[in-house]
């Protein structure tokens, strides 16, 4: 019997991969859905969706640097809304696409290798919609440049105190490692796609693009070296960007932003909002291409698992603001705890408290967890309830700081909205052309899992 298949069975969970498989179904399988000629009705659908909401970003960024910031609905004493809180949401479901690929591989966790692909492919493109935010939030984009250290003639350095730079670095290091570490994870099977392609420029590109990969030991050792090297390079990012993300706030003496707990709470609130999005993502994707042979439920068992208990962390670090805010006496970070749970903003307060606590207990029962159906809701409902964090920590905490004759309240306009809008366009738009250019899942990483691939003193395990 199989190794994979007594893997799944001795533990009562379904295998990682089902079996009956070779390495070429295996290739067949996931290579056909790029290389095949008809598009897909349903793969048409999605972009067109997609990309007419990337008009729309396009549209409001075109407003916005026509007329200024003053088109959202930014207003004293809040200077940051919808804009820097869109920028963290982003930022923090990139996470688990690094976690998956990084954290995961250094552990030798064999399940994440049906899932690892598409959500690195997700980490790269929430960065790149989180990066866009900074940049127009300051009013003047074409001087973006002037966040970055370089010798100028005015001899203006950036202040390198300011957590805003912080974040500069931090971001742009992200994206840079991600990005090296999904091509370079891309490579074998950009080579299997290159000798597969019938037509020449299929072969031209994709041959391009796999840098001469030929499969020899040689490049398998290479490749194996940078991949681990990556991946210890990308571990510790997961921890100090949000982190940093976090320091934006920590570091400022505003009531409800001024607290240690952040930086741990931000880390797991991310890591917590990213698996929920692999598992939105994965889901209808996996149903219609028909890769329940690749990602079974033993994947989408270990995420819930994963998010229960990256919930619960968030769900302590709650308890622990809200514990310190009465413990340390301090009267205006009181005055914030009883605006959040009886002000204005009350509703929303009380709806991220269902969304990110109450309703994920139910992922501690394996029938909750072996649905697809319940994933996906819950999955939805985390998504938002982690958006409203954002939003109770940013204009809630500005709206009321320590002068009752300074307190004002925020109301995000249509141009908020629709940029948030677009930017998930634009996430949209490259996943699908993702999908349909690139294998979603590691094609020669697959084929590591099946029985044959398992030597063992020459002889098949």
């Amino acid at each position: 019997m199989a190794a994979q298949e007594r893997q799944g069975r001795h533990d009562g969970l379904p295998p990682v991969i089902e079996p009956g498989h070779s390495f070429g179904t295996v290739t067949d399988k996931i290579a056909s859905i790029v290389q095949t000629r008809r598009t897909p009705w349903g793969w048409i659908v999605g972009f067109g969706i997609g990309f007419t909401l990337l008009q729309l970003l396009g549209l409001s960024v075109t407003y916005l640097f026509l007329k200024g910031t003053y088109i959202w609905g930014l207003n004293i004493p809040v200077g940051w809304g919808l804009d820097i809180l869109n920028f963290v949401w982003w930022i923090g479901i990139g996470h688990a696409g690094t976690l998956i690929s990084a954290i995961l591989l250094l552990f030798r966790q064999t399940w994440r290798t049906s899932i690892n692909r598409f959500a690195e492919a997700m980490t790269l493109f929430a960065v790149a919609c989180a990066g866009m935010y900074p940049v127009i939030h300051t009013g003047r984009p074409w001087l973006a440049y002037w966040l970055l250290p370089y010798p100028n003639t005015m001899g203006m350095w950036p202040n390198f105190r300011s957590p805003l730079i912080w974040d500069v670095f931090a971001v742009s290091t992200y994206a840079t490692v991600s990005l090296l570490f999904w091509f370079v994870g891309l490579i074998p099977d950009l080579a299997t796609l290159r000798d597969r392609s019938e037509k020449p420029i299929g072969r031209t590109i994709y041959g391009a693009l796999a840098m001469g990969w030929r499969g020899s030991a040689q490049h398998w050792h290479r490749y194996e070296t940078a991949y681990l090297l990556l991946a210890a390079l990308s571990t510790p990012l997961v921890l100090s960007v949000h982190t940093i993300v976090s320091f934006d706030f920590a570091v400022g003496q505003v009531p409800g932003w001024h607290a240690t707990v952040f930086p741990p709470y931000f880390v797991a609130g991310a890591i917590f909002a990213g698996f929920a999005m692999v598992m939105i993502i994965a889901i209808p994707l996996r149903k219609y291409y028909g890769l329940e042979d690749f990602v079974t439920m033993r994947h989408f068992d270990y995420m819930g698992r994963i998010t229960l208990a990256t919930g619960l962390v968030v769900g302590y670090g709650y308890m622990v603001e809200t514990f310190m805010a009465f413990y340390g006496g301090n009267k205006f970070e009181i005055a914030l705890m009883m605006n959040r749970f009886g002000g204005p903003y009350a509703p929303l307060y009380w709806m991220l408290i269902f969304c990110n606590i109450v309703s994920i207990q139910l992922l501690w029962f394996q029938r909750i967890r072996s649905s697809l159906g319940w994933l996906f809701f819950i999955s939805i409902i985390v998504s938002i309830g982690m958006w409203l964090e954002r939003f109770i920590i940013i204009p809630v905490s500005l709206s009321r700081d320590f002068l009752p004759s300074s307190w004002g309240m925020y109301y995000p306009t249509f141009w908020d909205w629709s940029t948030f809008i677009g930017t998930l366009g634009l996430f949209t738009t490259l996943l699908f052309l993702f999908i349909r250019l690139l294998p979603m899942i590691s094609i020669f990483e697959v084929r590591t899992l099946l029985p044959e691939a398992k030597v063992n003193g020459g002889h098949q395990e």
